[in-house]
């Protein structure tokens, strides 16, 4: 059997924030952790989301793992490929949304793709070309400080222009709310124009629905999870898509519930102070890791394993976070440098996560992309069942582990998602 879609993310969560829209938009959906060696059992699946860790790598590398991926899901059957980065565009002015956009998009034969990173549902606009989260612009939302990534520019047209060498253009707001058709015809006159990237204003889901219908038939489309929720319906308007029941069924959840965290987002940092403030500091169930104490050894890690394993006993969740505000992690990256000191934070979060899972959990949430992809890569995880939505972007997955008899739940949340109360109510909606 062959797949609808097949999609390529630049990272662990925005790879799981994709397929959580695809389910909730009637598709059976599989993440796979990197390219597999070969073909799957697809035969109740819809759509494949192959999760690569390229949003941060060199560009070169982005590109060669990216096309990888193409290549494979294009072997699977795929009628449409999506290259999913995340809804804030964060990447630098070399790449990799260009770079890797260019590269598909020439491995596809086509001559344009449309860039669509809005999410409406979570704050993430487009206007004029410009990126607001919430009623702030890009650059004045916090984004300006990413570790990793920071954003200093707003204008989309104008940073995408920094990382490819192909005309970029826009399609503007006013040509979508003259429907799908206008926005094809649009989409084709920048086309004719040598215009290869097109960004999309978008302002609410309706503005979704008509790039939706105007891009089904593109062979590459690019943007962010929103508009991953608008094209299943049109997938069934060409019969390519049955109706399906419970797409996001999961077994059982059992175990004890742990929270890793290294996002320094704001939403993360208020999720973080959320958690604190309901455990007591009579029984406190949080324990902060500090990078400069992880250098030096070994006894910082294991404080952790020890205060987890206590509070694990007394039942209810626990939380091991490295989430600190932008101050802190200046001084860190400037002690011990912006690599090392985000290497020591995936390594002691992944040995968190091996250890305390063969100890037991049984129900996991990571927040943070890189902190994500250090925990799965940890503890082996090549493939997760896409499950039922906890917050917008954010749903439960099931991977089955060895020597686990039942699978283990997993909630990877991007560090901008999720409402105040995630870390707690995430596993209170968990079947």
């Amino acid at each position: 059997m062959t797949i609808v879609l097949g999609a390529i993310a630049d990272d662990f969560t925005g790879a799981t924030d994709l397929a959580n829209n695809l389910v909730r938009s009637g598709m059976r959906c599989l993440q796979v952790i990197g390219v597999p060696e070969g073909e799957l059992a697809l035969d109740d699946v819809d759509a494949v989301v192959v999760a690569l860790k390229s949003r941060s790598c060199p560009a070169g590398e982005a590109v060669t793992e990216s096309l990888a991926a193409q290549v494979w899901l294009r072997a699977q059957g795929a009628r449409q490929i999506f290259f999913k980065y995340c809804s804030t565009f964060d990447s630098t002015d070399a790449g990799n949304i260009g770079p890797v956009a260019d590269a598909l998009l020439e491995r596809s034969g086509s001559a344009q793709t449309v860039m669509v990173p809005a999410f409406p549902i979570n704050g993430r606009t487009v206007y004029q070309g410009h990126l607001f989260v919430g009623d702030r612009l890009l650059n004045d939302s916090g984004m300006q400080h990413h570790p990793l990534n920071p954003m200093h520019d707003a204008d989309l047209v104008r940073v995408l222009g920094r990382q490819t060498p192909h005309a970029v253009g826009l399609a503007a707001r006013p040509v979508l709310a003259r429907g799908a058709e206008a926005t094809r015809v649009h989409l084709r006159s920048l086309a004719e124009q040598g215009v290869r990237h097109a960004i999309c204003d978008t302002l609410d889901e309706q503005d979704l629905e008509v790039i939706a219908e105007a891009v089904v038939d593109l062979p590459l489309v690019t943007g962010g999870s929103g508009l991953g929720q608008a094209l299943p319906a049109q997938y069934r308007r060409r019969g390519w898509l049955a109706e399906v029941a419970e797409p996001g069924r999961l077994a059982p959840a059992t175990g004890s519930a742990l929270v890793l965290s290294g996002s320094c987002s704001r939403a993360t940092l208020g999720q973080v102070d959320h958690f604190l403030e309901r455990y007591s500091l009579e029984h406190p169930r949080g324990f902060a890791l500090d990078p400069l104490e992880l250098a030096e050894g070994d006894a910082h890690l294991e404080a952790a394993l020890a205060f987890a394993r206590e509070r694990l006993a007394d039942g209810g969740p626990v939380l091991v976070y490295a989430s600190a505000d932008p101050e802190r992690v200046k001084a860190a990256q400037a002690a011990l440098g912006v690599e090392r000191a985000g290497e020591l934070v995936e390594q002691a979060l992944g040995r968190l996560a091996s250890t305390l899972v063969a100890e037991g959990v049984g129900r996991l949430v990571v927040a943070g992309g890189e902190s994500s992809g250090a925990v799965v890569s940890t503890l082996g995880i090549d493939m997760l069942r896409i499950g039922d939505q906890i917050d917008p972007g954010v749903p439960w997955t099931q991977a089955p582990l060895a020597g686990r008899e039942a699978p283990l739940s997993l909630a990877l949340k991007s560090g901008n998602f999720g409402g105040r109360d995630f870390f707690t109510r995430a596993f209170e909606v968990l079947p």
